[in-house]
């Protein structure tokens, strides 16, 4: 637990330093880019996750109880439908800064 922490705050201090080197081109090497694609990258993964998540969450609560079906499908495509919205955001964010 102790690793993973550590690679995680590892990741935070990171995400922070790179605006420093992404200065918009002053410098010989652009790595805007490459930001960009991290970002998308990492948040389409993210979002991959989460809807598996969510997906398999409500399978399970529909196997438990059909009665329920309704309601348990109209809050997943409402949950799905708010977490793709978060990688098309990050795509907008992309677009506007290439």
């Amino acid at each position: 637990m102790r690793k993973l922490q550590f690679v995680f705050m590892t990741l935070a201090v990171l995400c922070f330093a790179v605006p420093v080197f992404a200065d918009g081109g002053t410098a010989a090497i652009s790595l805007i880019p490459i930001g960009a694609g991290l970002g998308m990258g990492l948040a389409a993964g993210m979002c991959g996750m989460g809807q598996g998540k969510a997906v398999g969450s409500a399978c399970e609560s529909v196997a438990r109880n059909p009665g329920a079906r309704p309601a348990i499908f109209l809050f997943l495509v409402l949950g799905l439908t708010l977490i793709e919205s978060l990688t098309l955001f990050t795509l907008v964010i992309v677009f506007a800064k290439m």
